[in-house]
């Protein structure tokens, strides 16, 4: 039983996207992957996003992924949002995801914008809606120019916010005055995707994050959106403010090798990465000690 959901926020309003733990000799750590969904939802977050980019989806098969999504719903699914990435640059693989997705019980998809590509905007809008056709499941995109090479247009984010199963957008666009009109433009519940951007995107509409960070400092995550929902701007400021070090931190290399990292230097359940991917040298680990430290952090 997927937990309550509401239309302004369908999927919660503090997720991690989470690490795909691995064991040490590479392989799908499912008891990790649990113990991980376990702590990251006793610290607060509402929902997890798995096979994600910072789950390393690229380097996952289709099989680990399903395996991935029925592990954590055992663990956590009846007390937060199981969201699974679906995105690929290929769409009949994307649908064939969402449909197994489905098929082992997530709670919602989580689709990206094709990749290398470099699609036209009609192409985007097809390739969302064979996804929403696909299946009975709440979507939400993912809107991230950076990685993907083509922007989600506000255009577009509103034809597509027409379709019933279409309810969210994950945004890490990094544009302000765009999210501001898509936001009041399409109704779409908005959820951060840039944490360093999480509270300037409250101040225009958003309902709530997809974090990297979430990883360490969800509680202080869930502080700050509680303080701006009660209409306390100063104190979600100032927690903004001690949270800057762990944001800068996190992203100073690829967020999933700091993320591993993070979680290891805390004990928790994250292992080795698999290559493209590599750990962090012993100089990069000192430095996001010290951004952690810096950012309240006990490590």
């Amino acid at each position: 039983m997927a937990p309550t959901s509401t239309p302004q926020t369908p999927f919660g309003r503090v997720i991690t996207a989470m690490v795909t733990p691995f064991t040490a000799d590479g392989a799908l750590d499912l008891d990790g992957a649990q113990r991980l969904a376990a702590h990251l939802v006793d610290a607060g977050n509402d929902g997890l996003v798995l096979n994600g980019t910072t789950g390393e989806s690229p380097t996952t098969t289709d099989a680990e992924k399903s395996e991935l999504v029925r592990a954590v719903l055992e663990a956590v699914g009846d007390r937060a949002h199981v969201i699974a990435g679906i995105g690929t640059n290929d769409t009949r693989h994307s649908v064939a995801l969402a449909r197994e997705a489905e098929g082992v019980g997530a709670h919602g998809l989580l689709a990206v914008t094709p990749y290398y590509s470099k699609p036209p905007q009609e192409g985007l809008y097809q390739h969302f809606t064979a996804i929403a056709d696909a299946t009975g499941l709440p979507v939400m995109l993912y809107d991230i120019p950076g990685r993907s090479g083509v922007p989600i247009e506000t255009e577009t984010i509103v034809r597509l916010a027409a379709h019933p199963r279409i309810v969210a957008n994950k945004d890490a666009k990094g544009d302000l005055g765009r999210a501001s009109w898509a936001i009041a433009r399409s109704g779409l519940a908005w959820y951060c995707g840039d944490d360093m951007l999480n509270l300037p995107l409250l101040s225009v509409g958003a309902v709530g994050f997809v974090s990297v960070v979430g990883h360490v400092v969800t509680p202080e995550l869930r502080a700050l959106l509680d303080a701006y929902i009660a209409g306390d701007v100063q104190k979600a400021t100032e927690i903004h403010q001690r949270l800057l070090p762990v944001y800068t931190g996190m992203f100073r290399t690829q967020g999933v090798m700091t993320s591993k990292a993070a979680l290891a230097l805390r004990g928790l359940p994250g292992g080795p990465l698999r290559l493209p991917l590599i750990g962090l040298t012993a100089e990069e680990t000192s430095r996001l000690q010290e951004d952690l430290a810096a950012g309240g952090v006990e490590l």
